[in-house]
């Protein structure tokens, strides 16, 4: 099962392994970070039994099921085949459609007209520990229709409760989580905590300098970008996050955000007590609230970061929050616009993020799980985007600016390369 990115390769290492070894049984494939496509072109290829991909754990019972029973087995496995052999084709007619250079690409960045009044100065320099901030404020902010989408159950809160098909079903969770998290929030059983903080900033091509002090002079990290190569026809840019931070030659003085935080404090402990009482349903409930907390806290504290930046001046309703009608992107590193997990690690040592209870594993994963992080852009241009597919160029290019080796980026990068590495 796979949580964040490093653990695709993890997986194909697995399959290597069992077929080396001569293994038979069917594996199933599946968690947050996994597709159908992934299994069907980087797993089910090194592994000669039943390869399937699996949603999530409650699809597994019907598939292991079919699996066992000898007739059904084999029309299974034919149907499971041919799928993945159609998966294969669109992933090779994906990966030769043509990118840009990534020197092409960069003629074709975001255009910014920078203007003194759209950088906007923050109230502070630095960073701020924050861990006074009550649950029962963070829990106002909580997105409930991503909480209903983990237990299966879709459409957008609060009509979901009086839907047709899942209504009775949805009302019962509902009911059931705001019940404990009731006792959550009364009882203190979940701890906040978290770090943010603000500094001087610039850019210097598809790279992001952040500075120790307001005389910029000395450099204190480094946050390297990946930067779009698809060809596109409809006049839009080939974006990189660096593109909404001001150039250093544009004579502005700009600035970055950067957080982490967490609910996650306390959690284990609780679901292990629920888990102890063979109450398995309550101890998923805590796991699902304390995920939705963790957000719900990264949404708080950008909203008072927008303030403290100075460039929002009144306080949003949750319809506008929940559909980003502000000013600023908070982009955390794994995801879409920045999707390599390795910058947590200048992340985390920029905001010393230890001091929090926070901490990276060795495939920067965050623990506690319940945690969220990321980086704040205050340009009004800022946006999010997607980082689908890039060329060797930019893989060779960005290993060189990061300081590690090709074979290291390509690692890391595995699920957007448009090239396989041991076919160069």
């Amino acid at each position: 099962s796979g949580l964040i990115t490093p653990s695709l390769d993890e997986m194909v290492h697995v399959a290597r392994e069992m077929e080396r070894q001569d293994f038979d049984i069917p594996l199933l494939i599946g968690g947050a970070t996994t597709s159908k496509q992934h299994t069907a072109v980087k797993i089910s290829t090194d592994y000669s039994s039943s390869t399937v991909h699996v949603h999530d754990a409650s699809r597994a019972v019907g598939v292991v099921s079919s699996l066992l029973d000898e007739e059904k087995r084999k029309s299974f496995d034919i149907g499971n085949i041919a799928e993945q052999e159609r998966m294969r084709d669109l992933y090779r007619d994906k990966r030769e459609k043509p990118l840009l250079s990534i020197a092409d690409a960069r003629k074709n960045r975001t255009p910014i007209d920078w203007k003194p009044e759209d950088v906007a100065r923050p109230s502070f320099s630095g960073r701020r520990i924050v861990e006074d901030v009550p649950l029962s404020t963070i829990a106002k902010y909580i997105d409930w229709t991503y909480f209903f989408s983990t237990w299966e159950l879709k459409g957008k809160f609060p009509a979901i409760l009086e839907h047709a098909k899942y209504g009775k079903a949805a009302r019962e969770l509902y009911g059931n989580a705001k019940e404990l998290l009731d006792s959550i929030i009364k009882e203190k059983l979940l701890t906040p905590r978290g770090v943010y903080g603000f500094w001087p900033a610039a850019s210097e091509g598809d790279d992001i300098v952040v500075f120790t002090d307001e005389t910029r002079s000395t450099e204190l990290t480094r946050f390297q970008t990946l930067r779009q190569q698809a060809v596109l026809t409809d006049g839009r840019p080939n974006r990189a996050l660096s593109d909404f931070i001001a150039p250093k030659d544009s004579g502005l003085e700009d600035w970055i955000g950067a957080f982490a935080v967490t609910t996650g404090i306390g959690a284990d402990e609780l679901a292990k007590s629920f888990e102890d009482d063979l109450d398995d349903y309550q101890s998923i409930m805590v796991k699902a609230l304390a995920d939705r907390l963790a957000e719900a806290f990264a949404e708080y504290l950008h909203e008072r970061v927008r303030h403290e930046w100075g460039y929002e001046k009144e306080d949003l309703n949750k319809g506008a929050l929940l559909h980003e009608k502000f000013r600023g992107i908070r982009p955390a590193f794994g995801y879409p616009a920045c999707p390599d997990h390795t910058t947590k690690r200048e992340l985390f040592a920029l905001l010393e993020a230890d001091d929090t209870g926070i901490s990276l594993t060795e495939s920067f994963a965050m623990q506690p799980a319940s945690s969220v992080s990321g980086i704040y852009f205050g340009h009004p241009e800022a946006k999010y985007f997607t980082i689908s597919r890039i060329a060797r160029d930019q893989v060779e290019d960005y290993a060189k600016r990061k300081g590690m080796s090709l074979a290291e980026a390509e690692r890391w990068l595995a699920p957007i390369l448009a090239y396989d590495p041991e076919d160069v």
